[in-house]
């Protein structure tokens, strides 16, 4: 059984030492969809939204939640991000979420990519639950990641209906 980073001698939970790791360039994609009503993507289209322009409040959103990850998740270390980026696409009544982060670090971003994307994903809820509450957010899961010691990752095809 390989060694858990996250506890210690003792089995307790702890933040992981990477004083001793090399700066590197890294980055990591994730994404989140959220299924909507045929009203709510009435709105979306005509910019009918009670709450505002959508697509500019969940970018903003997405951008605050990677950058307070380690606020959010408890061993996360904190990040000097170089740059997050939130992509919103509509395709037919699913809203796909996908967020980018950017760090030269000695630790990964995929938290707070997943972080974004899900924050960004949960605000599209939020400005659209007026209109309708029968909305779904699913498949939130890391796309690919580059950098550290692990290399670079890419997800594999999944069917998550």
């Amino acid at each position: 059984m390989s060694k858990l980073t996250h506890l210690n001698a003792a089995g307790e939970a702890h933040m992981v030492d990477i004083s001793e790791k090399p700066v590197t360039a890294r980055s990591a994609t994730a994404q989140s969809q959220i299924v909507l009503t045929a009203a709510v993507v009435a709105a979306i289209n005509d910019d009918s939204l009670p709450k505002g322009d959508l697509y500019a409040t969940a970018r903003i959103a997405g951008i605050q939640a990677a950058k307070k990850c380690s606020e959010l998740i408890p061993l996360c270390h904190p990040l000097p991000l170089s740059k997050v980026s939130i992509d919103l696409t509509l395709e037919g009544d699913c809203l796909t979420v996908t967020a980018l982060c950017k760090t030269s670090g000695k630790t990964g971003v995929e938290m707070e990519a997943l972080t974004a994307a899900s924050v960004a994903a949960l605000t599209v809820y939020d400005m659209c639950k007026g209109i309708d509450k029968d909305l779904l957010i699913r498949h939130t899961r890391l796309l690919e990641k580059s950098g550290g010691k692990s290399g670079d990752w890419r997800a594999g095809d999944i069917d998550g209906d």
